[in-house]
């Protein structure tokens, strides 16, 4: 059964005369007539009765009828949602990201993408980097926001968002009213660092850049996430680095200073599997592209 064949019946139905019927669908008669005995025989029942001068629904046209009228608008709808799929305005995407990716760019990016595609359902699961990876190969996720760098053939990688580090130390510490530190005006003080399993590069670069400074951090405390960093800072169990962009977290009891001269800094990008070629993909990485560029501004927006 086609739907072509389902709107023919639809319309002779109304008509009750092939010839109007014909017409109203700019088609010549005969081959209406030719599809209504098709949809007949593959159904197994007569919908239509007859005779030169007469055209009458049977009992089982009418009971087709009433049911067809039902149907045919959500095949309809059925048809447009398919086609939208296929063209990626429609569907469903799920987005891993790290905590700290909610900090810049993931909130623009997925905001624009929500006003371009406001029917693809986004679901967003928060998963540190190297569990994104196994996600990806369990397709558990689509796309993710991750810290680079990472290195997998099942995942493409494009960078999205550069930022330096700053300090962020209780607002009661003596550094906390300084406009600007160096690195080695840190020596003395614990640390409170995110889990080097969690973010390996990020954990090395300041361990080398601390080094470069000429001392190695007193790590008093690990945690799996920047946020957590902000809480304990601001309960005064220590200091820490912190990507600049978590500024945005406004504690009250923080202050974020900026460091002068070789600090570490962070990378961020969406990651997606490279076999992985649904149209809501490349919308979805069209847009990050589109807006990636402005990154560079956003770190200004954010300094401190």
């Amino acid at each position: 059964m086609e739907l072509r064949q389902i709107k023919y019946f639809i319309v002779v139905a109304e008509e009750l005369h092939f010839g109007r019927a014909a017409t109203r669908l700019q088609i010549t008669q005969p081959p209406l007539s030719q599809q209504i005995l098709q949809l007949e025989r593959e159904l197994g029942v007569k919908l239509f009765e007859r005779t030169k001068r007469h055209v009458e629904l049977t009992n089982a046209g009418k009971a087709f009828l009433q049911e067809v009228r039902h149907v045919l608008p959500r095949l309809e709808h059925a048809k447009a949602a398919a086609l939208k799929a296929q063209m990626g305005i429609l569907g469903r995407l799920v987005l891993g990201f790290v905590g700290s990716a909610t900090f810049d760019i993931l909130p623009i990016i997925v905001r624009a993408f929500n006003e371009q595609f406001p029917y693809v359902d986004l679901v967003l699961r928060e998963i540190p980097t190297p569990m994104q990876i196994e996600a990806f190969y369990s397709k558990d996720i689509d796309i993710g926001f991750v810290r680079t760098p990472m290195v997998d053939p099942l995942i493409s990688l494009l960078p999205v968002h550069q930022e330096t580090c700053i300090a962020v130390v209780p607002r009661s510490h003596p550094l906390a009213q300084r406009a600007s530190i160096l690195l080695s005006d840190l020596s003395i003080q614990r640390f409170i660092l995110v889990e080097r399993e969690v973010w390996p590069s990020w954990y090395d670069d300041i361990l080398a850049k601390c080094h470069d400074a000429g001392f190695s951090p007193i790590i008093h405390q690990e945690v799996k996430e920047i946020q957590t960093i902000v809480g304990l800072v601001a309960a005064g169990l220590g200091i820490s680095i912190v990507p600049r962009s978590t500024g945005n977290l406004h504690a009250r009891d923080v202050a974020y200073v900026n460091i002068e001269g070789e600090v570490p800094h962070v990378e961020m990008s969406i990651a997606w599997r490279s076999d992985d070629n649904s149209n809501i993909v490349k919308q979805f990485l069209d847009t990050a592209k589109r807006l990636s560029s402005n990154s560079s501004r956003i770190e200004r927006d954010n300094s401190i």
